[in-house]
């Protein structure tokens, strides 16, 4: 599917009026939920904060070989060690990057929403060390992972943007590293919940026990019981795997200094929020 530019401004894609919303992708063959594209619209790119702070003429080129993909809960988009064929820089979906030992047993090391991307290409020749799953389902803009190590290794002002948010990701790696060493999973918890309400859109968050105990590398009893506490403090509401933030103040004042110094790198090393 060819994506149409618009002959002036910043409208990169454009659909045209009552065409479907969404179609399926030729070769794109799986069960109900399957990966979907569409030829998305112009505001999609302006939610992404690293789309947003390319230069105008390189939106207008990245427009050509992008594409807006929805990407359903669960999906995964790279596993550990094989070769990248897309970089996803996520709208409104919620992505978990984590690694994985011998045993099967895994630990999220980060999470991308639309501050990021999934993906980058420039990173132990085209490959990657951890697995990406989609957490919460939503809207990317995806090109292929070849196209932007190109990008990126002929462009100045590409290679200055992902480089600066590389370092920002591997800062919240290390620090998440010594947050699941040193503090406690109430603490844990309510970083991770806050965290992912800066990378997507809303107040709430859809997370089952299970993903949660995960993410953190605990059993599903301690998830429970941390949850429990936050939830007896007022500061959420927890039903049904869906977390809704009641007290957003309360709860940045129950997370340890992780959370804080994340989000200090990100908006140090990042261009301003579009």
């Amino acid at each position: 599917m060819k994506v149409n530019l618009m002959a002036s401004g910043d409208a990169l894609l454009s659909r045209a009026p009552g065409a479907c919303a969404w179609l399926r992708p030729e070769g794109d063959v799986g069960p109900a939920g399957a990966l979907l594209r569409s030829p998305g619209t112009a505001g999609d790119w302006q939610h992404n904060r690293l789309l947003a702070a390319l230069p105008r003429a390189h939106r207008l080129r990245w427009a050509v070989p992008a594409e807006t993909v929805y990407l359903r809960s669960g999906q995964m988009l790279h596993e550990a060690g094989n070769a990248l064929q897309w970089a996803y820089f996520p709208i409104s979906v919620l992505v978990s990057l984590s690694m994985q030992d011998r045993s099967g047993e895994s630990i999220e090391v980060a999470a991308v929403g639309r501050e990021g991307v999934v993906g980058l290409p420039m990173m132990d020749g085209q490959r990657t060390r951890s697995r990406a799953v989609v957490q919460v389902a939503g809207r990317a803009i995806r090109m292929p992972a070849a196209t932007l190590a190109d990008e990126f290794a002929r462009e100045p002002a590409v290679r200055e943007l992902l480089l600066a948010y590389s370092q920002a990701l591997f800062s919240e790696v290390m620090q998440t590293a010594l947050c699941s060493r040193h503090h406690s999973l109430e603490q844990q918890l309510a970083r991770l919940i806050l965290l992912r309400l800066d990378r997507q859109p809303g107040d709430g968050l859809s997370m089952t026990q299970e993903a949660m105990a995960g993410m953190l590398g605990v059993r599903r009893e301690s998830v429970t019981g941390a949850a429990a506490r936050l939830q007896q403090a007022g500061l959420i509401r927890y039903a049904r795997g869906h977390i809704q933030v009641l007290a957003r103040h309360g709860l940045e004042e129950r997370a340890c200094d992780c959370c804080a110094i994340i989000r200090r790198e990100f908006e140090r090393l990042q261009p301003p929020r579009p």
